[in-house]
């Protein structure tokens, strides 16, 4: 991933403040655990592009919807492999411009957290070692 990229992501989770202001909250699912929610990305994906480094603003935006939509495609197959828990959580927590990267990163980190913690601690003591 290079730096543009990179900044186009921190800027889609934390900058889009502005477009949600002039938009209506939309798309809430009150059932997350029945499904992926659908939210309208464009908004957060104007707002990116307008402050992202890039020549052609229009592009960015497009780039960053078709990315979301991936994202979301790919949270629709793996949605039931996240516990219910998790996902409404998940959903819960993402109160401001929601996104599908934000979705996703937070239902990994919550599964990543679970095996970490059911993971079994590593053996660091190398003279004990048989």
């Amino acid at each position: 991933m290079n730096l543009k990229e990179i900044v186009a992501v921190l800027l889609i989770v934390l900058i889009p403040a502005y477009a949600q202001a002039q938009t209506p909250r939309a798309g809430r699912v009150s059932n997350a655990a029945g499904g992926v929610p659908n939210w309208d990305v464009s908004s957060s994906c104007r707002a990116a592009a307008k402050v992202a480094y890039a020549q052609d603003a229009s592009a960015r935006e497009k780039s960053c919807i078709e990315s979301e939509n991936r994202t979301r495609e790919k949270l629709a197959a793996d949605w039931s492999t996240f516990p219910a828990a998790d996902r409404i959580a998940c959903v819960k927590s993402l109160t401001f411009s929601p996104t599908y990267t934000e979705l996703a990163t937070c239902l990994e980190m919550r599964r990543d957290l679970k095996n970490s913690r059911d993971a079994k601690p590593a053996d660091t003591n190398p003279s004990q070692r048989k």
